[in-house]
């Protein structure tokens, strides 16, 4: 390919133009098409399936057209480094993913501040309420807060009046409220469900015992939409470059 009447360098731009942003305009019509018909379920997604979910959040918006170009420059650069098909593709895919996984985990968490406060213990994010014989009661908190529908939560535990981490168990978070008297102890619970465990939930809380949380707001969806495209565009045109750089090099 590089015998012909083309510099090697207008050869690459060419094919880098052409086939990035074909791969580009293809993630973004997926992508476009798979935030239309999920725009309802979106909308009304349980705890931990909202659109800053990380799962969710890539599938969503403009990233994953950012994710096209980086990943097609990738395969480009490795392609030239390696000069091998299949090896090339292997490398690609693995590097690929080893970023795609970082980011959530390593970097997106941290691309704003989060938010830290506490919250008093409701139907909103409290997942399980356990009242077991003869034992103290046991919270196992929801990956949500009061008040902030849709939020990344990065992390939530128990902690007691003086914001000390509750101890917890397979079952939960064990509470030290007295189970042989008050809206806790046995006879005060009439068989009603969930709803004839609000007046102990209600006593949790009166005894100063908050979820504290650290978490993403919903309202910052779009912001990181725009910062990891940014980030992905940059390292993108970082390869590119360094494209360019390497046939330069050869060249000389």
């Amino acid at each position: 390919m590089w015998n012909q009447s083309v510099t090697r360098t207008r050869w690459l731009a060419v094919k880098l133009t052409l086939a990035g942003v074909a791969s580009m305009a293809a993630a973004g019509l997926c992508s476009l098409a798979v935030t239309w018909w999920s725009g309802p379920l979106d909308r009304s997604a349980a705890a931990g399936f909202g659109l800053m979910d990380p799962v969710v959040f890539g599938a969503r918006g403009i990233v994953p057209m950012a994710y096209a170009a980086f990943a097609f420059v990738l395969g480009v650069t490795v392609g030239m480094l390696v000069r091998r098909t299949l090896p090339a593709m292997a490398v690609t895919l693995a590097l690929f993913a080893a970023v795609q996984v970082a980011m959530p985990l390593l970097v997106r968490p941290h691309l704003l501040p989060p938010v830290s406060a506490t919250f008093e213990l409701g139907r909103e994010n409290v997942d399980s309420f356990g009242m077991p014989p003869g034992g103290s009661p046991r919270v196992l908190l929801e990956d949500a807060i009061p008040g902030h529908t849709g939020a990344w939560v990065l992390s939530t535990r128990l902690v007691d009046p003086s914001g000390r981490p509750v101890g917890a168990d397979a079952g939960g978070a064990v509470v030290p409220v007295s189970v042989t008297s008050g809206p806790c102890a046995l006879e005060a619970r009439p068989e009603q469900g969930e709803a004839g465990l609000d007046p102990c939930l209600a006593e949790i809380n009166r005894l100063g015992y908050r979820q504290q949380a650290t978490y993403q707001p919903f309202e910052r969806f779009w912001p990181f939409q725009w910062i990891e495209t940014g980030l992905y565009a940059a390292l993108s045109l970082g390869l590119t470059g360094f494209c360019f750089w390497w046939i330069g090099r050869r060249l000389s």
